[in-house]
Parts: C-alpha cells; sequence; structure tokens
C-alpha cells in the first residue's frame, strides 16, 4: 500500500495548510510539530473528517478525496479512545470487526483477554486506548491513522505502550501515520519523521537525520538541538569544511556549502565529555577544553553546560549517569570535550 499526497490544501481563516506532497509507503511516518502546526488537519484531510480546497489523496492509486468515510478503509484512533461507554470491550471490537474472531485475535494479540468483558469506565487508561486500538484494527484499515493516543497516559504505562505498539506497526504493512508531540516517542514508533509547522511540511527523513542533519534552525531547536552557532567558513577541502565559531575552529566533515556565513548544529548527544589528560585523537574529532558550568539531572541523562576556555562559546552536553558518577562531574570541573566531525552539520545561511 502507498499513500501519495498531491498539494493539499486546506484554509481556516487566517490558517493555510499546504500545499502538501508526501508519500507513505508500508511504514510508521512520526508526525511531529508544536501545537496548531496542523498535524490533526493532516489527519483529518486523510480520513475524510475534513475536504480538502485542493489536491489528491491516493492510495495505490485509488483517489480518496470525495470518497465518503465508510468507503475509505481508513482507520483512526484519537486520543480519548472514543469507546462506546455502554459496551463492553468485546463489544466495541466486535462493533467494528469485519469477521466473528477478529475480536479474540486483536484481544489476544494486544493481551486484552482479561478485561473483554469490562466496560470502559472500568478500563485503566492504557487499556482503554488498546481496547480503542483493536477496535479500529478490526476494521482491516488499508491506512492507520493515530492522533497522540499516549498523550493522556502516565509515564510509564506510555513508555510500556509505546513498546508493544512498536511490534505491532512491524506486523502489519499499511501505512500508519502517528502524530505526536513527544519527540521519545516519534523517534521509539517512526520509521521516518515529518516535521510540520504552521501548516507546512519542514522536513522528511530518517530519525537520526532529523535530529543530526536538520533542514533549518526551527527543525533543529524542536528536535532539541540546542547547540546553534554562527560560525563562519574558513577553510574549504574534499574532506570536508573548517568553520570559525567565535574564538575556535571546528573541523567538519561536511559537503560544501553555498554560503560563507552558516549555522553550526551539533547534537547534545553527539558530544563525548572526558577529564583531562587525554590522549592525542586520530584526527577525526575535534577536541576542546572548557569546564562545568552547570548540570541538570533530567532521568535518564545529565545535561551539562560547557564553557569553552577558548572563547566565550558554551556547549551543551547529555552525558549518561554512569559517565557522569566515573568523572565525578561537578559546577567548576576542568573537562575535555571531543566532538567528532561528523556530528557538526552545516546550515546554509538562508538568502
Amino acid at each position: 500500500m502507498t499513500l501519495e499526497l498531491s498539494r493539499l490544501r486546506k484554509a481556516y481563516g487566517q490558517f493555510d495548510f499546504g500545499p502538501v506532497d508526501l508519500t507513505v509507503e508500508e511504514e510508521v511516518l512520526a508526525v511531529l510539530g508544536p501545537s496548531g502546526s496542523g498535524k490533526t488537519t493532516l489527519l483529518s484531510l486523510i480520513a475524510g473528517i475534513t475536504s480538502p480546497d485542493s489536491g489528491s489523496i491516493q492510495l495505490d492509486g485509488r483517489e480518496l478525496v470525495g470518497l465518503p468515510l465508510q468507503d475509505r478503509h481508513v482507520g483512526m484512533v484519537f486520543q480519548d479512545g472514543a469507546l462506546f461507554p455502554h459496551m463492553t470491550a468485546r463489544e466495541n471490537i466486535e462493533y467494528a470487526a469485519t469477521a466473528s474472531d477478529r475480536a479474540d485475535e486483536l484481544a489476544t494479540l494486544l493481551e486484552l483477554e482479561g478485561v473483554l468483558d469490562r466496560k470502559p469506565p472500568k478500563l485503566s487508561g492504557g487499556e482503554r486506548q488498546r481496547v480503542a486500538l483493536a477496535r479500529t484494527l478490526a476494521t482491516d484499515p488499508d491506512i492507520l491513522l493515530l492522533d497522540e493516543p499516549l498523550s493522556s497516559l502516565d509515564a510509564p504505562i506510555r513508555k510500556r505502550l509505546r513498546d508493544e505498539l512498536h511490534s505491532l506497526f512491524k506486523s502489519i504493512e499499511i501505512p500508519v501515520l502517528y502524530v505526536t508531540h513527544d519527540q521519545r516517542t516519534a523517534t521509539a514508533l517512526g520509521d521516518r519523521i515529518a516535521i510540520v509547522r504552521d501548516g507546512a511540511l519542514e522536513q522528511v527523513d530518517s530519525s537520526s537525520a532529523v535530529l543530526t542533519r536538520p533542514t533549518n534552525q526551527f527543525v533543529a531547536r524542536f528536535t532539541g538541538n540546542e547547540n546553534l552557532f554562527e560560525g563562519t567558513v574558513a577553510d574549504r577541502s574534499k574532506d570536508g569544511v573548517m568553520v570559525q565559531v567565535g574564538d575556535v575552529q571546528f573541523q567538519t566533515s561536511a559537503p560544501d556549502v553555498s554560503t560563507s556565513t552558516v549555522t553550526v548544529c551539533i547534537h547534545p548527544s553527539r558530544i563525548e565529555v572526558e577529564t583531562p589528560p587525554l590522549a592525542d585523537g586520530d584526527g577525526t574529532a575535534n577536541t576542546v577544553t572548557g569546564t562545568v558550568a552547570r548540570w541538570l539531572n533530567e532521568g535518564s541523562e545529565y545535561r551539562i553546560e560547557i564553557e569553552i576556555v577558548a572563547g566565550t562559546l558554551t556547549l551543551i552536553a547529555n552525558v549518561r549517569p554512569p559517565t557522569f558518577e566515573r568523572l565525578a562531574l561537578e559546577n567548576g570541573s576542568e573537562v575535555q570535550v571531543l566532538i567528532p566531525q561528523e556530528s557538526l552539520h552545516l546550515i546554509p545561511e538562508r538568502k
């Protein structure tokens, strides 16, 4: 199955969505963006809840624009699940099922066997979401759309369901669009990520590319790239570009850029922190000395602010707890920072 959107547009007063061109194969496309960016509008247009002003929505060459909802074979799971409160979990699933044994099959797949006789008020938040997903899958949709189905759940339940959904999505061979505002969910579930802003697609790429090779400063900031610096190209060679950032020069393996002024982007997860003395490397990493200005324990990692000795540059690095504890870091600690050349991404100045 291949979903193709071509020049899709929709206007709501002062808000314009599109034109959007997008192709989704049998994969999970995580749709990520701030509130009001157009994520839910995208799903509503595909589902047929909203009609586009112009453009095309095709599934394997079949035009969906103009078709009623029941003829589109599109399944959609909402944030609140939208279950029938007077029906049991089994009845909710069977209501939509295309075959009599589908409810038991999906209950086994989603581990719902023990709650099939309960009504929604007697289900936990995670159970309600799994029943809602089972009911949607019971229709055997050709496309699956999910609109932030985990956002209202507690963190432990959200993580467990995220793991379950990852396995489930691998087993179904249809296009899946998963709208979320949570970057962890997007990277965990998405084969690719689409970044949406103001009704436009800013970047559609693998999670690694979106995080480490953003196309512009908005994508960089939105995906956690706190290290964004104005730089000037100091040298160009076949091996990469040398950039000047304040008083510091960085060698990159980035291809040549068309402008002399660039934004230098270094994702905090791509920076290695050690304590001196540090042996000379093999020349593939930039090494600078700094001091820890402050740190913050964020649970799964520490966020470290490092003031570089050679100038006024401050770098943000994410450090795992074992490394933080091994280095015995504290405010004022002297550290050496290693930045691999391939971890420096250059965004050309917009002309």
